[in-house]
């Protein structure tokens, strides 16, 4: 069994990977630079993870265990979620402007896990049904990382970094406002579109 500091450093290296790996992105950043950074040798990262791969998968898991978190939280825990997160949302924007093999992989089971929370809102009430759940899901990623992809764009009109928590819950809020309360008074653009598919509405 691994001692608890064999736990601690493994989650030291992996905050570091996030970090720098956010950065600079996977393929500028060395072992030994995360080593350094977490204040081990590099021979204790490859301990723990195998390979600067193996560290970047851990990295990837980590997202995903921490967006299915942020979906479970309670009001009272947002703010102080949504500040501890700003590394793995760097790192999540890092990851998608690279357009790595592994970015699109993370990218396809956040769609499928955001497909999955859904449907799961659907059976529960929460959420209104749709007529093509795949769409809807990766439409609602694709505009839940849009500011991070967008970071410099998005920031330059909203006044910040959109990974830090006070431009994440503005950017965040207007979204969820649009998705809760609906945006047009009418469906002609619905009307429209359902057309162009062949659809009847």
């Amino acid at each position: 069994m691994r001692s608890v500091s064999d736990l601690t450093a493994r989650a030291r290296i992996r905050d570091a990977a996030l970090a720098l790996f956010g950065a600079d992105g996977v393929a500028a950043t060395s072992v030994r630079a995360v080593s350094a950074s977490a204040g081990v040798s590099a021979g204790l990262v490859l301990h723990h993870f195998g390979s600067k791969e193996g560290l970047r998968q851990a990295c990837d898991e980590y997202v995903l265990d921490a967006m299915r978190e942020g979906a479970r939280l309670a009001d009272g825990d947002l703010a102080d979620a949504l500040d501890a997160a700003a590394p793995v949302r760097r790192y999540l924007a890092r990851a998608l402007l690279d357009g790595t093999t592994a970015a699109t992989t993370l990218f396809d089971e956040i769609v499928a896990r955001t497909e999955a929370w859904l449907a799961d809102g659907e059976r529960d009430g929460r959420i209104r049904p749709s007529s093509d759940p795949r769409a809807r899901a990766t439409t609602y990623v694709a505009w839940m990382l849009a500011p991070l992809v967008l970071g410099d764009q998005v920031g330059r009109l909203l006044g910040g970094d959109p990974a830090d928590s006070v431009v994440a819950v503005r950017a965040a809020r207007a979204g969820l406002e649009m998705l809760t309360r609906g945006l047009f008074t009418d469906d002609r653009w619905l009307s429209a579109y359902s057309g162009a598919l062949g659809e009847n509405r």
